[in-house]
């Protein structure tokens, strides 16, 4: 038989509840956190990149360089300018002795006034007195010997007519006679070279002028050609005075412009002289014009080598500007240069200085009183660089 099926039996639960529905708020919150943290990270990174963007602005305005500019101011198209000048004497010429002697005595000494002709000294030459004396005997003797050859060279022709003597003694005669006339014309011409050189026994003044120096005295040995400088003479009305023009000058000095004349030793005392030449080529070491000037000296106030300041006032075809020194750049390649800054963009111009004024310089040809120059460039300053103008221009002052 089978066994009888044993069922476990279980108490009787009752069946779960259903769960409640699931909260909506937390979703919610969920959401708007997501879009708050979206709109943040929108937000920072619009500001990060605006803050980049005025950053890259910043660093870049920073990079331009920040320059003070100036305008040139114009001045008037009559320069006057002042030079040093060197006085000089008319005429000044050494005198020096052509004879070999003593001096025997001198008539001027410095400072004396000597008219043209005037003796200054006189030389005692006992050498000289002797060759003349030989050279006289000579040229008797050199006579005496063409007479004779003379007679003979007429006897000899007179015999030649009746055959008694050949032609060519004859000829030789003829010959001997022209010889000895060469001999006298030789003799007579060193007679007269001797007679001239006597008269350098006196040292004579060429011109009318001063005496400015005397090197002997009685009883020097004076040698001829020696190169010993015995006595100057030097004119001094009128004197000439030499300057040296800057070259950005030459073009306005003209023969018979006025000059004035001032002497530091002569205060208060003007002399007016008058441009009579120029040297017509510039200096090229110093980029001069070498200028005279000539000023009338009747009383002898004024005495050569000395020194002194002369003012010219040239009228020039165009208006020069002034610049402060400090906007002037040399570059070895260019010369003198300014910066011109123009529409933020910086150029170089070459430009022809005038004078100096100590601040401020003078500038002849280049630019404008209308142009904006840089003031204290740099040296490394190179065209085309960009720049930010600090201030609005200036304009220079005029000295």
């Amino acid at each position: 038989m089978n066994a009888p099926t044993l069922h476990s039996v279980e108490p009787h639960r009752a069946a779960p509840a259903a769960p409640p529905p699931p909260a909506k708020t937390p979703l919610i919150f969920i959401g708007v956190a997501a879009i708050v943290l979206a709109v943040l990270a929108f937000v920072t990174f619009r500001a990060r990149s605006r803050d980049r963007a005025v950053l890259e602005t910043e660093t870049k305005e920073n990079a331009i360089p920040s320059v003070t500019v100036v305008r040139p101011k114009r001045t008037a198209a009559q320069v006057e300018i002042e030079l040093p000048g060197n006085v000089q004497a008319f005429e000044d010429s050494p005198i020096y002795s052509r004879v070999n002697g003593y001096l025997k005595s001198w008539l001027t000494d410095i400072g004396s006034r000597v008219e043209p002709g005037q003796v200054l000294a006189e030389i005692d030459t006992p050498e000289l007195d002797q060759e003349l004396n030989q050279a006289q005997a000579a040229e008797a003797q050199a006579q005496a010997n063409l007479e004779i050859a003379k007679i003979t060279a007429n006897r000899w022709q007179n015999l030649r007519k009746s055959d008694s003597v050949s032609q060519q003694d004859s000829d030789e005669r003829t010959a001997a006679w022209h010889a000895r006339e060469a001999d006298v014309n030789a003799a007579h011409a060193n007679v007269n070279r001797l007679m001239e050189l006597t008269h350098f026994k006196q040292l004579r003044a060429p011109f009318a002028g001063i005496v400015t120096v005397r090197n002997v005295d009685v009883g020097t040995l004076v040698t001829g050609g020696s190169g010993h400088e015995i006595f100057r003479v030097e004119k001094i009305d009128p004197l000439r005075v030499y300057i040296s023009l800057p070259q950005a000058y030459s073009q306005l000095v003209q023969p018979g412009d006025d000059a004035t004349l001032a002497y530091s030793e002569l205060p208060g005392q003007k002399f007016t002289g008058k441009v009579v030449r120029t040297a017509g080529a510039i200096d090229q070491v110093s980029r001069t014009l070498l200028t005279e000037v000539q000023v009338p000296n009747h009383d002898g106030k004024l005495f050569p080598g000395s020194h002194t300041m002369v003012k010219l006032k040239l009228v020039g075809a165009v208006d020069p500007v002034v610049v402060p020194v400090n906007t002037l750049l040399f570059r070895n390649d260019k010369g003198m240069q300014v910066g011109v800054v123009s529409n933020g963009v910086v150029r170089l111009v070459s430009v022809t200085v005038g004078r100096d004024y100590g601040t401020s310089v003078e500038i002849v040809h280049g630019l404008s009183e209308t142009d904006d120059v840089i003031v204290n460039p740099v040296d490394s300053l190179e065209p085309d660089t960009h720049v930010r103008v600090a201030a609005p221009p200036t304009t220079a002052k005029k000295k």
